[in-house]
């Protein structure tokens, strides 16, 4: 996910999700925005991809910004202002070091506190993972706190997504979080470094599976994937965890999935009415059983590896409903240096299934309380593990 401070002005509270899908060097998620290239020079040769018309004409965006800026003005806020005014769900306006940041983020880095939040079965934010050595880690933060406020502002019933992004911020800055164990409340004030992001991490599991974990589609990740499956043991399965996972380059999406399937279809995604198509590559292991875990943090280029796994038959999927972010956007410069990001499109599953707001909903849901990646475990025995 990207790392700006959360400044609560028009749109910027949607930035987290433009971790969500990119093509090449561009912009994408915490994140997390499916982005289009602003060349056709993509990053795999297989795409051809052509910037076109968005839902906010992007002549518009850069009209205001380049007005603002001529009449000495924020080009950046004025940018905002049209996106704010457009309805675009998913649009936003980054400033120019909030761009710079996210990139880091694409980069394998961020700035933050060592924290991922996702939303708990009875509405609250409670912590994901925590990453160790980080400044929450050192603190004492655990998986399954409570996340009851960041900086005095409540974060019950706020998006997973903007509580992501209150917790990036600039590096040595402070950020107080408000905090619950139990029947313990407390607050805890850490200081924002640069961390790895840790996108991939690879366990074998009892029995001899191998558990596959992705935070997020970042530069390398994809290959990661693939290296892992490659090295599992003959006949292991996989259990490919997307829980959290919210997004990131869609070249990695793509990658990562071709690791189990050997070429066709993974998405489709229209492009102001135009249908375009995204493949993957041959060669990838079609034999071994898989399981994807999903939950309500699994987002945009995620839900498209989680789709294109569960159309085409290769992977069982379990857990609870994704989180429904199928939008395309497109990146745009503005005269400041601060980039705009458009929707202009939305993408659907092999079989043609919608997921902008509606999600996907998993083969097999455990019973709340249940360990849910016991079950999955369970599952993927079922399938055949090899051990």
């Amino acid at each position: 996910m990207p790392g700006p401070e959360f400044r609560p002005r028009p749109r910027r509270s949607r930035r987290g999700a433009a971790l969500s899908l990119v093509f090449a060097t561009v912009l994408a998620t915490g994140a997390a925005a499916d982005a289009l290239p602003h060349e056709p020079e993509a990053e795999q040769d297989h795409l051809t991809v052509r910037p076109v018309g968005a839902v906010v004409d992007r002549e518009d965006v850069a009209r205001a910004a380049a007005e603002a800026v001529a009449e000495g003005e924020s080009a950046t806020q004025a940018a905002e202002e049209v996106v704010s005014r457009s309805g675009d769900r998913w649009g936003s306006v980054y400033g120019k070091e909030e761009y710079e940041q996210f990139q880091q983020s694409l980069d394998g880095e961020y700035t933050g506190v060592g924290l991922w939040a996702r939303r708990s079965g009875d509405g609250r934010v409670e912590i994901a993972r925590v990453q160790p050595g980080g400044p929450a880690a050192k603190a004492g933060v655990k998986a399954g706190d409570r996340l009851r406020t960041v900086d005095g502002s409540p974060v019950e019933g706020r998006p997973v997504t903007d509580v992501v992004a209150l917790l990036r911020g600039n590096e040595g800055t402070e950020v107080e979080l408000g905090l619950q164990r139990a029947g313990r409340r407390w607050t805890e004030s850490l200081i924002r470094t640069t961390l790895p992001s840790e996108s991939v991490t690879v366990e074998r599991l009892d029995g001899g599976a191998v558990k596959i974990k992705v935070v997020s589609f970042t530069r390398g990740s994809g290959k990661r994937v693939k290296d892992a499956v490659e090295h599992a043991p003959d006949g292991a399965g996989v259990l490919l965890d997307l829980r959290g996972n919210s997004g990131g380059l869609i070249t990695e999406a793509v990658t990562a999935a071709s690791a189990f399937l050997d070429g066709g279809l993974v998405a489709t995604y229209d492009v102001d009415g135009e249908q375009l198509a995204l493949y993957a590559e041959p060669g990838g292991d079609t034999e071994r059983p898989v399981v994807a875990l999903v939950d309500g943090g699994t987002m945009s280029a995620a839900e498209m590896v989680t789709g294109a796994l569960k159309d085409r038959g290769r992977a069982v999927t379990v857990g609870s409903r994704t989180f429904g972010k199928g939008s395309v956007q497109m990146p745009s410069a503005l005269p400041d240096g601060s980039v705009a990001e458009l929707t202009v499109g939305h993408y659907r599953t092999p079989e043609g299934r919608e997921v902008d707001g509606k999600g996907i909903v998993p083969d097999v849901t455990p019973a709340e309380g249940e360990n849910v990646q016991a079950e999955a475990e369970s599952v993927l025995t079922g399938l055949g593990t090899g051990s």
